[in-house]
């Protein structure tokens, strides 16, 4: 029978307890686990067996006992409260309010697991996204609808960078006047107090946290919480989108905790380890993510998303940034010699790329010379790659007069490119202008990858 409490347990280990399966029992399955006192415990459904189920307990389960805990089964997945009250509100990352107001007022509930989103009625994205950061809009571009994720480091400002993201991103109509502004889902995964605090005091300053719903759940969480924060942010993120019809940004920090508790908890499970010790689905488990971005029929809303993840040891093979970018749109990486020289992003300029890039600019997007500009900028510092490699050999003395301009070349590009104040928000014009003026170091010859009308133009 369904609506009467279990009483017993098979065992406890650690977060996850076993118990016998009980008919007509779902994966993902709500549940309320009471112990002796009738503390009241939420978890889920996390694995099934002919003969015991596996309930994950969201906090810890002290006080537990084998003979006295009951197990109800509550007959649904795991559901989120929406509505347009979210916009401004904090919760934590099992979507309670931490903010001190309360619930939102609505009796609209969506299951956080989401749904998959039919191919047929995605829409391809194509509107281009104005950062205000030149290393991302000339080189980078984000468009409308796209997933492209930060590889970071640790003590890398991937933080810094993405509220500047946050603060500044804007959609441009094809005539240039500023579109419809984002709102933004901010969730955060197994990331300190202070770093929670720097988002949330630089919303306010910035004046954006009215259009912001902010997910919560810090270092100090359960494992199982960090797991359900990104698929609660994402179901308000789709209500919001297509729904509501409103262009929303998520920002995810940071992707690696989230990965981290996925491999705890697989290993509690004693499920058979993958690369580096992480479960066998970790792939499919980051598309479930990931994939629940885009535009589609129906709604003129859209879901952008900037997941931020920190290489362990800077390693861009490690499983977790491997997979990331296999199901991603592109990369915006994070350099830690420019951050040592003191650049400001330190977006590497040759592992960073856009795949959906080249559809978002051009005339009556951005201006007729941003694929020039960017293909020429991206030639040239591959080039300047491969001579301070031989200038480390033979010595810069040795090179030849063009590959000293290159070397000119690459430092007005770090210095006035690449580098720009957290503060400081550049249109795309103003972007482009810059380009033009680092490429101007280059002898005329060296631009093979820019079309004659334009060298006429823009470097007479």
């Amino acid at each position: 029978m369904r609506g009467i409490e279990y009483k017993g347990l098979q065992r406890i280990e650690g977060p996850v307890i076993i118990t016998k399966h009980c008919r007509n029992v779902g994966y993902n399955e709500l549940t309320a686990v009471n112990d002796r006192n009738g503390v009241r415990r939420l978890g889920r459904v996390v694995d099934l067996s002919e003969e015991f189920a596996a309930i994950q307990i969201f906090g810890n389960t002290t006080g537990l006992s084998s003979d006295d805990t009951s197990v109800e089964y509550l007959e649904k997945p795991m559901e989120l409260r929406v509505g347009t009250g979210l916009l401004g509100r904090v919760f934590n990352g099992l979507g309670e309010p931490i903010d001190g107001f309360g619930n939102i007022f609505s009796s609209k509930y969506l299951d956080i697991n989401g749904l998959p989103i039919n191919p047929y009625a995605r829409i391809y994205p194509r509107d281009f996204i104005q950062t205000g950061i030149s290393s991302i809009d000339g080189m980078n571009t984000l468009i409308r609808g796209q997933k492209l994720p930060i590889f970071s480091g640790n003590g890398l400002p991937h933080n810094r960078l993405a509220a500047q993201i946050v603060r500044q991103a804007k959609i441009l109509s094809f005539d240039g006047r500023d579109a419809e502004p984002f709102v933004i889902v901010f969730c955060a995964m197994g990331i300190k107090n202070d770093i929670a605090c720097f988002f949330i005091d630089d919303f306010e300053q910035s004046g954006v946290l009215a259009n912001v719903v902010v997910y919560l759940s810090l270092a100090d969480s359960p494992s199982l919480e960090r797991l359900v924060a990104p698929r609660c942010a994402l179901t308000a993120a789709e209500y919001l989108a297509y729904e509501k019809n409103m262009h929303v940004l998520v920002v995810m920090t940071d992707m690696t905790n989230y990965c981290e508790a996925m491999r705890e908890v697989s290993s509690i499970r004693g499920e058979v380890p993958s690369r580096k010790g992480y479960p066998g689905y970790l792939y499919s488990d980051l598309a479930s993510l990931y994939e629940r971005a885009g535009k589609i029929k129906g709604s003129s809303g859209s879901i952008t998303q900037i997941p931020i993840l920190s290489m362990p040891n800077d390693d861009i093979s490690h499983p977790i940034p491997d997979l990331s970018g296999y199901i991603t749109e592109g990369q915006i990486v994070l350099d830690r010699e420019l951050f040592q020289r003191g650049i400001y992003p330190p977006v590497a300029g040759l592992p960073s790329l856009s795949r959906l890039m080249k559809d978002g600019i051009g005339p009556g997007m951005t201006r007729e010379d941003h694929k020039d500009v960017s293909s020429q900028l991206f030639a040239a510092y591959a080039r300047v790659k491969q001579i301070r490699n031989l200038a480390s050999i033979i010595g810069e003395e040795e090179l030849s007069v063009t590959d000293k301009q290159y070397l000119k070349f690459a430092e007005i590009f770090e210095k006035v490119f690449l580098t720009q104040d957290e503060h400081e928000n550049r249109d795309i014009g103003r972007t482009l202008d810059l380009g033009w003026k680092v490429l101007a170091e280059l002898p005329r010859e060296e631009l093979l990858r820019v079309r004659e009308d334009f060298l006429e133009k823009y470097l007479p």
